[in-house]
């Protein structure tokens, strides 16, 4: 089958499990990109019609479970003399395996899963779907916890034709209710006799039925009584054997009335206030457990003949009593022959009299008493003897040492010194905050013993530990995923953010490291992040020189490759930063990104150069007048030419430069206040006017006969603000 693509759709990667019935493997679903477990029908079952029938039917309706903890039925399909079931793949491991590996479980975790399993029972048993193998082969346990159950309706689909076949039925007798071992009809109440089996098994390691052979363990699920829970695991708490008890119950009456109603139980089982409830009692015995027939005495004995007495055998005697019944028959027969003859008179009535009769009743007693008197001498006598013997052979005494919360070879050593021995092999279990190969309990504490008596170690196997992966790498979010499945709690996973040149959200570096053991109930991690490379606002560059913006953008830890600079042509000076690629000024950009310069390269080859000539004169003649320049050409727009100070008229060239259809404007500014504007369009210029003065004249000068004395003309007054403001001109 491995490699094979059933259906056109499941490819066959590896065999994964298998029964009496059918094997499984793991799948690739080609269609949907998933890993699948798909169930194949063994060759010796594909003629029975009415099995395979039985078997699609059943399948579809497991199919119509949607629970989570039920192994979801993706599809049935059938490839020539192939019948097969497609199911959901669970990753981890079967109860059973865990059982061998580590029973017994704590009742925590056993209740756990049993409260799972009843949950899926509950949702089946409302669907009329009623399983008939519940056993620990049949339960998974994913990585993640969750449980799982699976093989839901296959038991139902056994015909009479495959019922003694090695495995189909047989494999799970230890799990059968006493009405399935009977072979009459099962329903919801032996899915609940069979969960509590599983749970029995979980909490003690053993089953509570072992024989020979399959029809013997049958039979002690009919007649005979199991060891409590707790005689073979004192840990287990009432509450929880009280759900066992009533679960095991042999008549169903006396059982769960529902998976719901033991559900309910099961959650509440380790409440604090149940843990010491008082044992579960019933009101009246099983009622297939065997029972003792009383003795048949006196006459009534010759009364019945041997077919009377083994009809009756047959109807109350158990099963596996009826064969030591009909061995005995030959024995009955004869006895029965012998008090017919010797009812039968041979002599005559007046053998004995009645005076002799009398006599030999009398004398009766006599050997019983010599008899025990003899016995009892003989015990006084042994007793006497035993007790001599042991005063000459008076072992010493000794104090137990408490050996709680040493490691193992520490207490082996204590009491050894002592004079004691130890028990082996000791009782190890998982206890809940006890270090490994700590003993938290001890047989005999504090108590006074022979010396060499034996004493029972009870030793903490510690925490299941995992193992660290490598989470270097790996991205934080699907790491903390991983260990919070494992069982690590969010709250100790810490994080520190870090810049790096891997991506965002990627792991630079953990604790505890790779390959160390870890208790998922403790342990703390602590992971190193990588949010990215480091970013700061892009500088601006664009009208700096060529050599001061290369130094400032290397001086911020980027990269400027000289052969990747565009020079171009524009109306900036020459070596001018113009652009800067492809960061803006402001953005945000990594150490080591690559920036691209735009460089000018000097004037197109169409551009125009215009001088203006502009005569200005001051305001006010023999008055200084503050002059400032400005002029918008192909450039820029309102460039400030520059200030100057004149007292009489000066002429000041300002050049500009033109492009095609534009226009190159100067404005003046003369103490303070917009006084005139000259413009040239591209045109203009390339027609070749000359470059004719622009004149700027001045105000014209005061009325000369101002009087001296006025309040427009104060005396004194205007020759100082004039003096001043002409020595401000002059600075």
């Amino acid at each position: 089958m491995i490699g094979h693509e059933l259906g056109g759709r499941y490819e066959i990667i590896t065999r994964i499990g298998g029964g009496g019935m059918a094997l499984v493997y793991k799948a690739h679903d080609v269609l949907l990109n998933r890993f699948v477990a798909v169930k194949v029908l063994r060759q010796q079952f594909v003629h029975d019609e009415e099995f395979i029938r039985r078997f699609r039917r059943e399948a579809q309706s497991a199919a119509a479970l949607s629970h989570p903890n039920v192994v979801s039925i993706y599809d049935v399909g059938q490839e020539d003399d192939t019948h097969y079931i497609v199911m959901e793949y669970v990753e981890g491991h079967n109860l059973n395996e865990i059982i061998k590996e580590r029973a017994p479980l704590q009742a925590e975790e056993a209740v756990r899963i049993a409260v799972q399993i009843c949950d899926a029972l509950e949702h089946a048993h409302h669907n009329q779907i009623i399983h008939r193998d519940i056993k620990p082969h049949n339960i998974l346990i994913g990585k993640n916890g969750r449980v799982k159950v699976t093989d839901f309706g296959i038991a139902r689909a056994v015909t009479s034709s495959t019922i003694t076949q090695t495995g189909s039925m047989v494999g799970s007798v230890h799990y059968f209710s006493p009405e399935h071992a009977k072979g009459t009809a099962t329903g919801e109440k032996s899915d609940l006799y069979s969960l509590g089996i599983v749970l029995y098994q979980m909490l003690t390691g053993k089953l509570p039925f072992l024989g020979e052979s399959p029809i013997s363990i049958a039979l002690k699920h009919l007649q005979e009584n199991f060891e409590e829970p707790r005689e073979l695991n004192p840990y287990i708490p009432q509450s929880v054997e009280n759900v066992i008890l009533k679960a095991m119950r042999k008549n169903p009456n006396e059982r769960y009335r529902s998976a719901a109603e033991m559900l309910k139980d099961l959650e509440t089982c380790l409440h604090p206030d149940r843990l010491t409830e008082p044992k579960i009692e019933f009101n009246n015995p099983d009622l297939d457990e065997t029972r003792v027939m009383p003795a048949i005495r006196g006459s009534i004995a010759g009364t019945l003949n041997d077919s009377t007495i083994a009809g009756r055998a047959d109807k109350s005697v158990p099963i596996a009593d009826r064969s030591e019944r009909e061995r005995q028959a030959p024995a009955r027969q004869t006895a029965s022959a012998a008090a017919a003859e010797a009812e039968a008179p041979d002599e005559p009535e007046d053998r004995w009299d009645a005076s002799g009769m009398e006599e030999k009743r009398r004398r009766r007693w006599v050997k019983p008493v010599v008899t025990v008197a003899s016995t009892l001498i003989v015990i006084a006598l042994v007793y006497w003897g035993a007790m001599t013997v042991l005063g000459w052979f008076d072992i010493e005494e000794v104090d137990v040492p408490y050996v709680v919360n040493m490691n193992e070879t520490d207490a082996r050593s204590t009491l050894e010194k002592a004079g004691l021995k130890v028990e082996d092999p000791p009782v190890y279990m998982d206890k809940e905050g006890v270090a490994k190969n700590i003993v938290y309990e001890q047989s005999k504490p504090n108590q006074r013993v022979k010396v060499g008596s034996f004493i029972k170690l009870y030793v903490s196997t510690g925490p299941k530990l995992e193992k660290a992966d490598s989470y270097v790498g790996k991205s934080y979010e699907d790491t903390v995923a991983a260990l919070v499945a494992l069982g690590v709690g969010e709250d100790r996973i810490s994080k520190k953010d870090d810049y790096s040149d891997e991506p965002p959200g990627t792991i630079l570096d953990q604790t505890p490291e790779a390959g160390a053991e870890f208790d998922p109930k403790k342990a703390e991690f602590a992971f190193t992040v990588s949010q990215g490379k480091e970013t700061f606002k892009m500088p601006k560059v664009i009208g700096m020189k060529e050599s001061e913006a290369i130094a400032l953008l290397r001086s911020k830890g980027l990269v400027i490759n000289e052969a990747d600079i565009v020079r171009e042509p524009g109306y900036k000076p020459t070596g001018e930063v113009v652009a800067q690629y492809p960061y803006d000024p402001d953005a945000q950009v990594a150490k080591g990104a690559a920036i691209t310069l735009t460089v000018s390269s000097g004037l197109p080859d169409d551009a125009l150069e215009y001088t203006f000539n502009i005569v200005i004169s001051p305001a006010q003649a023999g008055k200084s007048s503050e002059i400032r320049i400005t002029y918008t050409d192909a450039t820029g727009e309102d460039i400030d030419w520059g200030k100057r100070t004149i007292k009489d008229t000066q002429t000041f060239p300002v050049k500009v430069i033109l492009a095609p259809n534009t226009e190159a404007r100067v404005k003046i500014f003369r103490d303070g206040q917009d006084t005139d504007t000259f413009s040239k369009t591209y045109d203009d210029v390339k027609s070749g006017a000359d470059s004719t003065p622009e004149n700027v004249p001045g105000l014209d000068p005061p009325p000369a006969d101002l009087p001296a004395n006025t309040e427009e003309n104060p005396t004194n007054g205007s020759t100082n603000a004039d003096t001043n403001t002409d020595d401000a001109a002059g600075q």
